[in-house]
């Protein structure tokens, strides 16, 4: 595993600048804090965004096929118009009485399965993760929390402390049991959930030894941060239940995957046939405006709401809900998740193609418009395979596409664009992809 924070980032000396960026990482280093990095080698520098596109200074357009943040993709004209619009108006909080609030609200859990009806709003999917272990600890009565051995679940001291992606520095609570997942440990398909299963079953058993108990197993459903393992549909039920019977909560991260970004179903956990307790959201609600939510069942909701006090300023704000409703609105008018399977389908279809002719590109995994592309090959050691992914990725910027890396190794390409993505934009991506693997391989 490696132990570099942001393997694909720029590091000084290693790449000569034009003056005019230079001078800009000479400022920017001289007053922000150490712990802020610059992705890519040769760092991007970006003036405005619209769509698939953000523009630098020069008007060279990058497509970005990694920002899962704007989900509807950069600028989109109906949610900043919503924004403005409220803006305009009044920026509130949910103290004061505001229809559109419970309207969103309303229309928010509608979305889920009907047991999870309640709905609490926070500004980032970093609050909503907190937030829910909060309840799920508060509920069980325990403290300990399951997790995969490569998540990332946020960057308050709460979830940093579940987050084994954030390095070794970053010290994991005693209360953390961390489990191997069935996929990164070569476990065939057919025997996927019974492996998940053993891993939960052992951490609860090593859990309640020790005195600590299981509050909580925390997932993000597509398991990104662990290298995108998507498959088989299904295999963490019976871990699921295992918690469930000693006591804790089962918590969806939909961070990443959800809203429609998987493509068959608006949330990710809808994929393995599963109801969680809660589910925590963020990045792509808002398009780019900072809010996010945990929706659960009524009854740990109103458990921790009663004796329990969550009270938040701009989580829940006018501007807020109206952005995410804007969002809300275009992704089910437009049936944006039954684009993300055609847009997914297309695009594996090209990396198949792709596979046929470069040997380094091996495994493709996907769901919807969230795709995990694992590079080199078995004999390759590990270190190359990082090393020829981030040269991949790198390369990609160079010509004007934007992706980036995963995995506990950083060997397996992350690409998420935007679920507005046409297939011109597909094509692009697997014509520049075609190019930069037969290049990089031409420098092993």
């Amino acid at each position: 595993m490696t132990t570099d924070l942001m393997p694909n980032r720029y590091r000084p000396g290693e790449t000569k600048l034009p003056e005019r960026e230079a001078a800009l990482i000479a400022r920017r280093d001289a007053v922000l804090g150490a712990s802020y990095r610059l992705q890519y080698s040769t760092p991007v520098h970006f003036v405005r965004g619209e769509g698939m596109w953000l523009y630098d200074p020069d008007g060279r357009a990058y497509l970005d096929f990694y920002n899962n943040v704007p989900s509807l993709g950069h600028c989109h004209p109906e949610v900043t118009a919503a924004m403005a619009e409220q803006a305009a108006l009044i920026s509130a909080n949910t103290r004061y009485l505001e229809p559109r609030l419970v309207d969103y609200a309303e229309r928010l859990v509608a979305t889920f399965p009907a047991a999870m009806d309640r709905v609490v709003f926070t500004c980032t999917g970093s609050e909503s993760n907190d937030l829910a272990l909060r309840i799920a600890r508060h509920v069980s009565g325990n403290e300990g929390v399951i997790v995969s051995s490569y998540a990332y679940h946020g960057t308050s001291a709460a979830v940093a402390a579940v987050s084994p992606n954030l390095g070794d520095a970053v010290r994991l609570s005693p209360s953390v049991r961390m489990i191997d997942l069935p996929g990164p440990e070569g476990v065939p398909a057919g025997e996927a959930e019974a492996h998940f299963t053993a891993q939960v079953r052992a951490a609860i058993h090593d859990l309640d030894r020790r005195g600590i108990g299981v509050a909580a197993l925390l997932f993000d459903s597509i398991f990104s941060s662990d290298g995108v393992w998507t498959d088989p549909p299904g295999f963490i039920a019976g871990g699921v239940e295992a918690v469930r019977a000693a006591g804790g909560l089962v918590i969806a991260d939909e961070v990443q995957p959800g809203f429609g970004r998987t493509g068959s179903h608006m949330w990710g956990f809808q994929r393995h046939g599963i109801v969680p307790d809660l589910a925590t959201l963020g990045k792509p609600m808002g398009n780019g405006f900072p809010i996010g939510a945990v929706v659960g069942r009524r009854d740990p909701m109103e458990s921790f709401g009663q004796t329990a006090r969550y009270s938040n300023t701009f989580a829940g704000s006018t501007v807020g809900i109206a952005a995410a409703d804007a969002v809300l609105t275009v992704l089910k008018r437009d049936d944006i998740p039954g684009h993300a399977v055609r847009m997914g389908a297309r695009m594996c279809d090209g990396l198949a193609t792709l596979g046929e002719r470069h040997a380094m590109l091996q495994e493709v995994r996907h769901a919807g418009l969230f795709i995990g592309v694992d590079i080199g090959t078995a004999d390759t050691p590990a270190h190359r395979r990082r090393s020829m992914a981030l040269d991949v990725v790198n390369s990609m910027r160079d010509e004007g596409v934007l992706i980036s890396t995963t995995g506990a190794n950083e060997d397996t390409l992350k690409v998420r664009p935007p679920l507005v993505c046409q297939p011109d934009h597909i094509d692009r991506f697997i014509e520049t992809l075609d190019i930069v693997l037969g290049r990089v391989a031409s420098e092993q």
